[in-house]
């Protein structure tokens, strides 16, 4: 199984080269830099994510494959450039990955999971020293989406203790964090109205994480959801010969609550 992985990486570098050759690649890879390929990274590591969520293996098997030609192509540019190739990014996260688990590796075998998300922490704040990245905060990317971004911020400032007691705590904010938003409706401010929305939806990020739940996986959830109703309303209404233009809010919200209906009636059989 390693002869063949290796091979078949071998052969994916080979094909990126090509791919990326000055006279005979490809017109647009061989034009494409840091920047314009970042975007497909991001869009393939979510896919990632959706094929896990749908459970969909097959799916799952291409969107890696994806994803790592993703970190193949970027290795490439960089390697055009003189400063690192695919052995250096491989070999950079192996030794990363040694250094993180002594536990494993080294002399500390015996150690306790929980010791080790201990550890775990404590390498990378080492990490983050000696990249010169110092305060609480430092080295959360701001690139990251942005309820990840802030459950890393505020996961980041619990471990020094800057944190709610418990999730009531935090409801008792977000009711706060409503009222203020409610209060600017009149005015109809957009900075003043950004301002409050962004609050309550952070302060909503950290109820997930008192929760102990992803807020992305939250968020995913909820969106999923919405989606798979929304598709049903439209699904009732064209037997009607009916669609959502031509149908009142009324109407639609009693198709809602029909369909929420349905679901639960499925739920209790199931």
């Amino acid at each position: 199984m390693a002869d063949d992985a290796a091979t078949e990486l071998r052969r994916l570098l080979d094909i990126m080269a090509a791919l990326r050759d000055p006279e005979t690649g490809c017109p647009w890879d061989k034009v494409q830099s840091f920047a314009t390929i970042a975007p497909y990274t991001i869009e393939e590591a979510y896919e990632v994510a959706d094929a896990i969520a749908r459970d969909d293996s097959p799916a799952l098997l291409d969107e890696l494959g994806d994803l790592l030609f993703q970190v193949v192509y970027h290795a490439r540019m960089a390697e055009e450039a003189g400063q690192f190739a695919f052995a250096d990014v491989a070999r950079a996260i192996a030794t990363k990955m040694l250094r993180r688990h002594p536990h494993v590796f080294g002399e500390e075998a015996a150690r306790a999971a929980g010791a080790h998300s201990d550890a775990w922490e404590e390498q990378k704040r080492a990490e983050r020293v000696a990249r010169a990245e110092i305060g609480t905060l430092a080295g959360i990317a701001t690139g990251l989406p942005a309820l990840t971004r802030a459950y890393k911020l505020t996961t980041r400032a619990a471990r020094v203790g800057f944190d709610w007691p418990g999730p009531a705590e935090v409801l008792d904010k977000l009711e706060e964090e409503a009222a203020e938003l409610r209060a600017e409706f009149a005015g109809a401010d957009k900075a003043r109205l950004t301002d409050e929305v962004g609050d309550l939806l952070f302060v909503a990020v950290n109820l997930a994480r008192k929760l102990d739940l992803d807020p992305e996986t939250c968020l995913r959830h909820a969106n999923a959801k919405f989606a798979r109703r929304f598709t049903a309303v439209e699904a009732r209404l064209a037997g009607s010969g009916k669609t959502p233009r031509d149908s009142t809010l009324d109407d639609l919200e009693a198709e809602w609550q029909a369909v929420k209906r349905d679901e639960k009636g499925q739920s209790a059989i199931a």
